[in-house]
């Protein structure tokens, strides 16, 4: 892989761009504004050097004027000192020459007469009127000296920009690399992750960016984790809740056939599918609420939930008599948050587990305005010891409550998910004896 194919090389491509750019941009605007203090500083000393020129011209102009010659300007004496010459010449209101520098080369001072700044190809020329007298002094300056002191200067600008690049790349990769390190070890940790290793990824000095990556990768895993969890616990399950019913049937069958299909046989055949049904449903159930992908969160009618639920139990013989239904008497309908549809598999396990064993006695299930659900049967109930077992999978407390730990578990696994409460007492508050599960939903 090409070093501009990485994170480290982009980043050291695009900062060194940027640098650059920036570098540059900065240079032309130091540039800018040097060439105007050069110009500001070049004209100041221009028309500081013409005031105090025009007097030393005119005593010089006065002293030689009787023995000019002709009409012909004047030629000013050669300068001591060559390179601080001054190019200048003295001209009259008729904008005829009187006297001009030795140096003065042709066509320096081809420009108006007139005061003030005047540009020509390669000479800045000002003009100054004298105070008194119809003279006119003209200074030129070359503009090669300004052009020369510019280019020095973004020269100086540009040399260290073109010299420091390579080393600033050199620098950036490096430190690119470095930092970057430890998005590889987060890459490597994720990489060694497996269905059979899900723990969460633990790389301390994260930076605040790479370590929401971290956060958010180790929620995954432990969805990951979970979905695995409750697949293998569907599994287990399944082979344990399941293979009673499977052999009780295929024995039934099997008897069923041997004895030339008595009804007896048949109806306990039938009376196992019964159980193996059941039980799959409730293992499917659980697995649902267990996984809680399914599940929603929307506001929950508590009363015609409880409504719907207790109307599907009344369609049954057993439960017709027995099943009684209490709401309370207000114009405010309890609305909790939730999911219908979980909430009311957690009521029908509820349900089933006191008319199972509940004996003959009735069950309320009531609905409270504090968004709580209450099934309570007046039944023997369960001793201390077996209430706090009670939600734990599996568990064979006696011969005839074998149904309650996957349903109390199924249950539990809802209220868990719908971050709700479940309560569990044996004896209800007040009673003598029986059995009462209390939902505490999270209101609207």
């Amino acid at each position: 892989m090409s070093d501009t194919d990485t994170l480290a090389g982009r980043l050291t491509r695009t900062l060194v761009l940027w640098v650059g750019g920036i570098w540059l941009l900065s240079v032309l605007a130091v540039v800018w504004y040097v060439d105007r203090e050069i110009n500001y500083n070049f004209d100041n000393e221009l028309v500081e050097v013409s005031h105090r020129m025009f007097d030393i011209a005119a005593e010089e102009l006065d002293r030689r004027l009787p023995d000019k010659p002709s009409d012909a300007p004047l030629i000013a004496p050669t300068p001591l000192f060559h390179d601080a010459a001054v190019i200048y010449q003295l001209v009259d209101g008729n904008e005829r020459v009187l006297m001009r520098s030795a140096e003065t080369p042709p066509g320096t001072f081809d420009v108006p007469v007139s005061p003030g700044f005047a540009n020509l190809e390669k000479w800045r020329v000002y003009t100054v009127r004298h105070p008194t007298r119809n003279l006119y002094l003209q200074v030129a300056d070359p503009l090669d000296e300004r052009r020369d002191t510019l280019n020095r200067t973004l020269v100086g600008l540009l040399v260290p920009l073109i010299a420091v690049l390579p080393l600033l790349a050199f620098l950036l990769r490096r430190i690119a690399r470095n930092q970057l390190q430890v998005l590889r070890q987060l890459a490597n940790e994720i990489a060694r992750r497996s269905g059979t290793d899900l723990r969460a990824i633990d790389l301390p000095g994260l930076p605040r960016e790479l370590k929401l990556v971290g956060d958010d990768v180790n929620r995954l895993l432990e969805r990951l984790s979970h979905s695995l969890d409750v697949e293998r616990a569907l599994a287990a399950n399944a082979a344990h809740e399941l293979r009673t019913p499977l052999t009780a049937a295929r024995l039934r069958l099997q008897t069923a056939l041997d004895h030339d299909l008595r009804r007896t046989d048949v109806e306990a055949a039938l009376e196992a599918l019964r159980t193996l049904a059941h039980r799959a449903e409730k293992l499917l159930q659980l697995s649902r609420a267990e996984s809680g992908a399914s599940l929603t969160r929307g506001r929950v009618d508590l009363v015609r939930l409880a409504a719907s639920v207790a109307q599907e139990f009344w369609q049954e013989a057993r439960a017709r008599d027995r099943l009684d239904l209490e709401v309370p008497e207000t114009e405010t309908v309890p609305m909790a948050i939730g999911d219908d549809d979980a909430l009311a598999i957690a009521l029908r396990n509820l349900i089933e587990n006191s008319l199972n064993y509940a004996g003959k006695s009735r069950v309320l299930l009531a609905v409270t305005t504090d968004c709580t659900l209450i099934v309570r049967d007046t039944g023997p109930g369960v001793s201390a010891a077996e209430l706090l077992t009670l939600q734990q999978r599996h568990m064979r407390h006696t011969a005839e409550r074998t149904g309650y730990g996957l349903g109390m578990s199924i249950v539990a696994t809802i209220v868990t998910k719908h971050d709700a409460r479940l309560e569990l007492r044996s004896p209800p508050e007040g009673a003598a004896s029986g059995f009462e599960a209390r939902i505490v939903l999270p209101r609207a």
